[in-house]
């Protein structure tokens, strides 16, 4: 694992691209995802968190948390790979305390193309390498993109009229930048399963963050993935972890549970006990030793926790989930707690065969590391040992298909 760098690493060519497989209707799915999490004005070490996508996906009609969805087809591609799709773009924005969601819902034309494309509106001699855009065709920039030379991208939000708040920024001017080698080295993973059906993931594991919301600078890190996905969407769990001293935690299992029927969206139900795991993987870039760890091993337990969701949310008073996860493997165990602090909530429903409609509660959860334990050949690493972590946890439930 190397130290500071300069310019994002790995190979980034299909950063603008979609369609890589013969898609499928009703289950090709594909977003640009990124979570920013910055520093807290108050100091609190979980920070403050924007979550921010935009996506297209192969079906006539998606509702979209309430709202219908209507993409006119498949994307479509010219002669240099520039991009044209019918997508929406959203985001969310956790002010340290309260979740406010949604900031940007907005159906709208999005363009993606390469920095090799003849309207890309300057040449630069290292186009070709990764650079690139995603550009809504609104008023308001709502652009992401990065720079031909690979030494930073940018995200450029304006928020909704909807979400207008005291402490919901206007205006979100923000540069991701690399942190080290093993954060920031782009990274691919990739699945094929029967029928054409599988996925592609383009992950940037972390980035430094900074820039302004409105007025306010900001700084802190960032993970990005770019997903294309067609095949049905079943529960999962995923989460992340950034640490002050450049290390980074993933854990992700998709399981088979009773949550699998579910269409109601507590954040926490006496159903969540118990799942089958259908995989499991977990990843540990250690900054302190500098290598990286992966686990094939993992628990993940799911509670109610003294935490209620307030009035603002879907269902106030409510708890909160707190997850104990262990991952180990022949060298290093690591068993962590974190507690959610608030939730983002976005719910799918989709018309399926048969005059059925599919369903999917998406849930995003805003972290505190209450407990942490990192055993191997070099002794035990606890919570206290790291100045902030920040992190987020995802559990969906139901079926989408």
């Amino acid at each position: 694992m190397s130290d500071e760098m300069t310019a994002f690493a790995g190979d980034l060519s299909g950063m603008w691209t979609l369609q890589n497989r013969p898609p499928l209707h009703h289950l090709t799915w594909d977003w640009w995802w990124w979570l920013v999490m910055l520093e807290d004005p108050d100091g609190k070490p979980s920070g403050r968190q924007l979550m921010v996508l935009w996506s297209t996906k192969d079906n006539p009609l998606v509702e979209v948390s309430g709202t219908p969805w209507t993409p006119q087809g498949r994307p479509g591609f010219d002669e240099h790979h520039g991009m044209a799709l019918d997508g929406m773009v959203c985001a969310w924005w956790f002010d340290g305390t309260q979740m406010h969601e949604p900031v940007i819902k907005r159906i709208c034309r999005i363009v993606a193309m390469p920095d090799s494309h003849p309207d890309w509106p300057s040449a630069d001699p290292n186009s070709g390498r990764g650079g690139g855009a995603v550009v809504p065709l609104l008023e308001e920039d709502l652009s992401m993109g990065l720079k031909s030379d690979l030494t930073e991208f940018w995200l450029n939000l304006t928020t909704d009229e909807d979400a207008s708040h005291p402490n919901v920024p206007k205006e979100m001017r923000l540069k991701l930048t690399p942190w080290n080698g093993a954060m920031s080295t782009a990274r691919e993973a990739t699945a094929t399963y029967a029928g054409n059906m599988g996925y592609d993931i383009l992950r940037l594991h972390g980035t430094k963050a900074s820039g302004t919301l409105d007025d306010e600078a900001v700084k802190g890190t960032a993970y990005f993935q770019k997903v294309s996905v067609q095949a049905p969407s079943v529960p999962w769990y995923w989460g992340v972890l950034h640490l002050d001293d450049g290390s980074y935690i993933d854990w992700f299992m998709p399981h088979l549970s009773f949550t699998v029927t579910a269409r109601d969206n507590r954040p926490w139900k006496r159903r969540d006990f118990g799942h089958l795991g259908l995989s499991q993987g977990g990843l540990f870039h250690d900054g302190k030793h500098k290598r990286s760890e992966k686990f094939n091993r993992i628990t993940i337990e799911k509670l109610g926790s003294e935490i209620r969701e307030g009035k603002h949310a879907h269902h106030p008073g409510a708890p909160l989930p707190k997850f104990n996860i262990k991952m180990w493997n022949g060298r290093t165990t690591m068993e962590l707690t974190v507690q959610a602090i608030e939730r983002a909530h976005w719910t799918f429903n989709q018309p399926t065969r048969g005059g059925m409609t599919s369903h999917l509660t998406y849930n995003e959860y805003p972290l505190k590391l209450e407990r942490l334990r990192i055993m191997d050949e070099y002794g035990v690493r606890k919570e206290t040992d790291y100045a902030w972590a920040r992190g987020n946890a995802e559990h969906s439930w139901g079926f989408l298909h």
